[in-house]
């Protein structure tokens, strides 16, 4: 692979975007939904991620053409998480396994230190997708549980695995945001 263009997402990105998380719907377990959903609805999405201050991110070809995207957003709605983020990252199901993801998470996190949130929660849709684990676990992030059998899809009990990554100076001094 060249070397992977990042930049913020625009509106124009929605219909790429939209492909590729209605592939990963359909075919894989990172995502708990069923159906994917629209491009209206992946628009209303992608503005939620922006008008909550957290990064919404997209990896282009030299071409423009989008190749994977990666946000972060709240881990929870309590005030008391506000310095916590969820990571989530999709690639092209052709861009699997070639540092496409890699490169998005890497991104994410940067931005997300520079904004001085100070944990990551990376919430993994069931524990045999050992790429999605190995990846996290290569940048960082350390295992901190799993939920057995939460979530039914494609014919399956599905876990959820919870790995963290501590941002900037993670809880070690108070933070600078409110």
């Amino acid at each position: 692979m060249t070397t992977p263009l990042i930049r913020d997402s625009h509106p124009d990105d929605v219909p790429a975007i939209a492909r590729i998380y209605a592939y990963w719907v359909e075919h894989g377990r990172a995502s708990f939904e069923l159906s994917p959903p629209s491009e209206a609805e992946m628009a209303t999405r992608r503005e939620a991620v922006l008008a909550g201050g957290y990064p919404h991110i997209v990896v282009t070809d030299e071409a423009g053409m989008v190749l994977g995207y990666a946000y972060a957003s709240a881990y929870r709605p309590r005030p008391a998480y506000r310095h916590t983020v969820e990571n989530s990252v999709y690639v092209a199901p052709d861009r699997r396994r070639d540092g496409t993801g890699r490169a998005l998470l890497e991104a994410l996190i940067v931005r997300c230190e520079a904004a001085d949130f100070r944990l990551m929660v990376a919430v993994i849709g069931d524990s045999a997708n050992t790429p999605s684990i190995r990846l996290h676990e290569t940048l960082g992030f350390h295992h901190a549980g799993v939920i057995p059998s939460i979530g039914w899809k494609h014919e399956r009990w599905l876990d959820t695995v919870l790995m963290t990554r501590t941002l900037g100076p993670g809880n070690t001094t108070p933070p600078t945001r409110s």
